[in-house]
């Protein structure tokens, strides 16, 4: 019972959100055509005022009604945190969970599942305890054994999760993927978190997970018009400016230099092209010389 309150929560507030702004009449046929509506031909009154508290009480949003137009609408939180987050994954999913009958239409994406060591590294996170796994890293032929961190905060990049953290042994932070590890193990060693351990802040000047110690430098790139248009949709990162001209844009970004925002740049191909600095046209045009080299 509580599963399906949670799953009428989030059709509420995702059926909302989608219109922008909806009447009360207009609720009622889209709760009638709902899995939810059981025959009702509407939301009951005293329910749908427990449902809005309790949406409140659970994502820290609210809906209000306009009282010159008799229309709802969700006051968002900030976009981003981890309710925004959380609302859409639960709406993707409970819109997938009512689509059984043309799931042989529905073709997923199938990535590593996080699922087994997201809760112990989440309780970490919230009791400041040390973890302790063996990591399985791409670069390395055998793992690393018994690596212990003390875990500062959580990220999801690309369908993947990452956790970062000081590593004891290196006294240095670092950041691991949850899906290459193996026998991870709460330890009942605490810590005490810099005051400055915010994520925000620590991958402000990066594309991706990747950070160095090198000065943010001032990126452009020049995009194809057709190409322009995917980069709008998905940024490469915040700071992300457009200068549009006839045939083509100049993306201007501000950020660090590292390899995987050089992998990125290279999957677009000749649609795009370094402009500046002198030391990204540099690592580009080396990866791509290396790329032609191996098919001589």
């Amino acid at each position: 019972m509580a599963k399906d309150l949670l799953n009428r929560y989030i059709w509420i507030i995702d059926t909302i959100r989608r219109y922008g702004r909806i009447s009360r009449r207009e609720l009622d046929e889209c709760w009638r055509r709902s899995p939810y509506g059981n025959g009702e031909t509407a939301i009951p009154r005293r329910t749908f005022f427990n449902y809005r508290h309790a949406i409140e009480e659970l994502f820290s949003l609210s809906i209000e009604c306009d009282p010159s137009t008799y229309e709802y609408y969700i006051v968002e939180p900030d976009k981003g945190n981890i309710t925004d987050w959380l609302l859409n994954s639960s709406a993707t999913s409970s819109v997938l969970q009512g689509s059984r009958d043309v799931a042989g239409k529905i073709l997923l994406e199938d990535v590593p599942s996080a699922r087994e060591f997201l809760a112990p590294v989440i309780d970490a996170l919230r009791m400041n305890h040390q973890l302790q796994f063996d990591y399985h890293s791409y670069t390395r032929s055998q793992p690393s054994r018994g690596v212990v961190i003390e875990p500062y905060f959580l990220r999801i990049h690309r369908q993947l999760w990452y956790v970062t953290g000081r590593n004891v042994a290196e006294n240095k932070v670092k950041t691991y993927s949850l899906d290459r590890m193996s026998d991870l193990k709460i330890l009942p060693d605490g810590f005490t978190p810099p005051a400055d351990a915010d994520p925000v802040e620590y991958f402000r000047d990066s594309f991706g997970v990747m950070v160095t110690q090198g000065e943010p430098k001032t990126v452009k790139i020049k995009v194809e018009a057709r190409q322009a248009k995917y980069f709008r949709a998905l940024p490469l990162h915040k700071s992300q400016q457009e200068m549009v001209n006839d045939r083509y844009s100049v993306f201007t970004y501000r950020l660090r230099i590292t390899s995987d925002f050089v992998a990125e740049l290279l999957s677009h191909g000749p649609r795009i092209t370094v402009l500046s600095p002198p030391e990204l046209k540099t690592m580009v045009k080396a990866d791509l010389k290396a790329a032609l080299e191996a098919y001589d």
